[in-house]
């Protein structure tokens, strides 16, 4: 079957990122090297009101992978708090009690909403958790997470199966409501230089309370360590709370990010 460009088949299906951009994933640590060499710049970025903040890791990943990202919130002034729960090895339904139980935890601890922030399937479990408990989440920011459109376009769905026991079709109208819209402000971070997880499946609806931010050239592994990103990460978190406006593309990484009218909505024929 003949190939579109850029990640889509002519049956519309979409498929993973080529062996190119997988082998290319090397460049995380480049990322995040910069992201030190940067780090007088990346304090310049809006302080925190001292609100929680769960940052939850990747598949296969764990708390270390987040280390960075919690350091750098709890330097701009957030209560940054681990997931605690080892390595993920995923399974979206078997995680979904210890996740709000982990949540609960840090709501009840601080009294105050929690932001929520994760990387490629911590995001899924992030979105899973606002619709689970609105009350107590009060921003969702995803990193490179594969939650809308074919989720199986991904050059990890097969491990993923396997580890977690659970088929990526399993539970099909719970991964429709992940999809979907939130009932609190969210921001979903990707780049289409990922080379684990099809840029198409981490397209959120934009809408006036939700927004994708594209960052150039980002790769998967290293996109939690990207400046571009934690800066990002940083401008969406420190707006007040019940209160949203678009991400403002101006600032010391404006040419890492694409410009609003070069996303592309979820649902868009390509």
């Amino acid at each position: 079957m003949p190939l579109e460009r850029d990640g889509a088949q002519a049956s519309g299906r979409l498929r993973p990122p080529g062996l190119g951009l997988l082998f290319a994933e090397a460049r995380g640590l480049f990322e995040f090297n910069a992201s030190v060499l940067l780090s007088p710049v990346l304090m310049r970025a809006p302080r925190g009101d001292g609100h929680p903040v769960l940052a939850l890791p990747g598949f296969l990943a764990s708390d270390l992978s987040m280390m960075p990202m919690r350091r750098y919130l709890s330097e701009l002034g957030y209560d940054t708090h681990a997931w605690r729960m080892g390595r993920n090895l995923g399974g979206l339904a078997r995680m979904r009690e210890a996740l709000r139980t982990r949540l609960a935890e840090i709501h009840a601890a601080t009294g105050r909403k929690v932001s929520l922030v994760g990387w490629s399937l911590g995001g899924v479990y992030a979105r899973d958790l606002a619709l689970q408990a609105p009350e107590m989440v009060r921003y969702v920011v995803t990193l490179g997470s594969p939650f809308a459109n074919d989720v199986r376009a991904t050059n990890a769905t097969r491990l993923y199966e396997s580890l977690s026991g659970e088929r990526v079709e399993d539970f099909a109208e719970l991964r429709a409501a992940i999809a979907g819209d939130l009932p609190v402000p969210a921001s979903s971070i990707y780049s289409r230089a990922d080379g684990v997880v099809n840029w198409r499946t981490c397209l959120l609806r934009p809408s006036e309370h939700a927004e994708n931010i594209e960052v150039y050239l980002a790769s998967h592994i290293g996109l939690g360590v990207n400046p571009a990103a934690l800066w990002a990460v940083a401008d969406r978190l420190a707006q007040p709370e019940g209160e949203f406006w678009p991400f403002d593309r101006e600032g010391p990484f404006a040419i890492a990010y694409a410009p609003p009218e070069q996303q592309y909505r979820p649902d868009e024929k390509r």
